[in-house]
């Protein structure tokens, strides 16, 4: 028997043995659905026609809103599940899942409003109770050191997740994750040292590293066609709103010792998510890959309540298929991928992830997410009287450019599905240009105003776009044999370049003074290049289109200069060399 063959007498018996064993899961006992309809899938058709009507229906069905209440008698949804829209059971799933990003936001913005408390002891001189000491005084390389640590350990933690992942599962891999947010707020909370804050800003790191990677899995293999933009960006918003609520608590935990509070919530957001995670199911398309074709069913119709998941699921056995037939190995490695020497050249598509997700590092738009209280205190110039009144003007503005952040992801993930990735990042990034000129031009003509109002306007914009589109780009241009690797690549190169920034943004601070953006106007400017003439467009596109699409090495494939090129390729203009 072969291959095919076998998957589909797997799936017509996995499928009656769920409907049988999972009444609770819409899918009560009835008789089997004609195969043309219910299971077999015709492996020569367009995938893309939805067959649960009749087979008159066509595409444009993807843009039909369906009634999810819609029935038979039997009552049994006629609603094919890979176009509806997203539903609760999914966006519950995607946010239980995120709870690690909201975590990832908040180690990363617990440590902005009370810097100056803790390393330069601006609260009052350092003194200590039951063994604590109320500040920890460094100078600024040191804190900068501090701070690029959980970043460092975020790529360590990348570097070994997506392993992590595909032999545990993504919820179980972000059950055991959970582990480093408590250890690592447990040692920051206590820390006596520069050395043990330093050693638990890495060990939270880490878990910001594994979270980075895994969430984002989670969400794009949970996520239908439809939803695939939204959730693509959900995990950039739990990000930011992460940020953000440390923001808010900082406000009034910024005096020693209760800044120590802020880290030790890590742990709690940490513990409660793993509570949370025994009630959502496993990523469908992972136990589908390790052959557990009843649970990945049931998981999908978890997924999909009320819909008819029988085409979505087979189109899942159909990928399975395809990549145990293919000449391709089912594993290549991470260099047969970056190289170009699997069965189809993904040299573009892998640059491409590479690329987004490094031009979000290097965008400065952490700096001012790690040191916006510091410069904006600089900027306005606040005494050390001052900066003992909790809460100042920097940390107010502080706690602003977070909301704001969260505000914009939320616009632009509308956005996304209805003008395109390529659109949304080549408007952001021109605008995160501008503003960051902004920003040079105020702190040198010395309006504060003006400084803080460019910053708001500068995270705004990014994170309307640049700021979560790298996010999404792998899962939705790479072939699931090559989304691993490259996925845990392109997140260590984020984290390392997140790394650079946070360490030398003080150092460029002191040395740059008013001239501080000035290198975050030219590598904006650079992603702005980048996605006129570069970046590939996936919207409304199956990984199979886009793939096929992008293939090939790393080249121009957009702009002006390839449109008059297709054009001359198909003879709409005249080539003059063949003339």
């Amino acid at each position: 028997m072969g291959a095919g063959e076998s998957l589909s007498s797997k799936a017509r018996q996995s499928s009656n043995n769920c409907i049988q064993a999972q009444p609770e899961l819409s899918l009560p006992s009835q008789p089997q659905r004609p195969a043309s309809i219910y299971h077999a899938v015709d492996r020569s058709a367009n995938q893309s026609t939805p067959s649960f009507t009749s087979t008159a229906s066509t595409n444009n069905d993807k843009n039909k809103d369906f009634d999810v209440g819609e029935a038979d008698e039997r009552g049994v949804s006629h609603v094919d599940s890979r176009y509806s829209r997203l539903n609760r059971p999914l966006l519950l799933c995607a946010i239980v899942a995120a709870i690690s990003s909201i975590n990832y936001g908040w180690v990363i913005g617990s440590i902005n409003i009370p810097s100056l408390v803790i390393e330069e002891c601006a609260g009052g001189p350092e003194t200590w109770t039951n063994g604590f000491p109320s500040c920890i005084p460094m100078n600024s390389t040191l804190w900068g050191l501090v701070v690029g640590l959980t970043p460092l350990g975020a790529w360590a933690g990348s570097m070994f997740s997506g392993i992590g992942a595909d032999r545990f599962g993504r919820k179980r891999m972000l059950m055991y994750n959970n582990a480093f947010y408590v250890a690592g707020a447990l040692l920051s909370c206590t820390a006596t040292s520069i050395a043990q804050l330093c050693v638990g800003r890495f060990v939270s790191g880490i878990g910001c590293g594994v979270a980075a990677n895994v969430v984002s899995t989670y969400n794009s293999e949970a996520s239908t066609v439809r939803s695939r933009g939204f959730l693509g960006g959900f995990q950039q918003l739990m990000i930011l709103l992460g940020v953000f609520f440390s923001q808010v608590v900082s406000i009034g935990l910024s005096n020693a010792p209760l800044w120590r509070v802020l880290f030790a919530i890590s742990a709690a957001i940490a513990i409660g998510q793993t509570l949370l995670l025994f009630l959502i199911p496993e990523s469908p398309k992972f136990l589908v890959s390790k052959g557990k074709l009843e649970e990945s069913q049931a998981a999908l119709q978890k997924l999909r309540k009320g819909l008819d998941i029988s085409m979505e699921f087979d189109d899942l056995l159909s990928a399975l298929e395809t990549s145990k037939n293919d000449s391709q190995p089912p594993n290549p490695s991470m260099w047969q991928v970056v190289s170009g020497k699997t069965e189809i050249d993904l040299r573009h598509l892998v640059f491409s992830a590479l690329f987004l997700m490094l031009s979000q590092q290097w965008s400065g738009a952490k700096g001012v997410m790690f040191y916006s209280t510091e410069v904006l205190s600089e900027t306005f110039h606040l005494s050390d009287d001052e900066i003992k009144e909790i809460p100042t003007i920097a940390q107010l503005l502080t706690l602003g450019i977070g909301g704001v952040g969260a505000l914009a992801v939320i616009i632009g993930m509308h956005l996304l599905d209805k003008i395109g990735r390529r659109s949304v990042l080549i408007v952001s990034s021109f605008a995160t240009t501008i503003c960051a000129a902004l920003i040079v031009v105020g702190s040198k003509l010395d309006i504060g105003p003006m400084v803080a109002t460019a910053m708001y306007l500068f995270n705004f914009v990014f994170q309307a776009g640049a700021g979560f589109i790298p996010y999404l780009c792998a899962s939705e241009m790479l072939p699931y044999y090559a989304l691993g690797s490259i996925s845990g690549l392109a997140t260590s190169v984020n984290c390392l370049t997140l790394f650079v920034v946070s360490f030398i943004f003080p150092i460029l601070d002191e040395s740059l003074g008013a001239y501080l953006f000035v290198p975050f106007i030219v590598t904006n400017f650079v992603t702005f290049l980048f996605g006129v003439f570069m970046m590939p467009e996936a919207k409304g596109k199956s990984i199979t289109e886009v793939v096929e699409e992008y293939k090939g090495p790393v080249r121009f494939v957009a702009g002006p200069f390839i449109k008059h090129r297709q054009l001359e390729s198909s003879g709409a203009i005249p080539n003059p060399k063949t003339n």
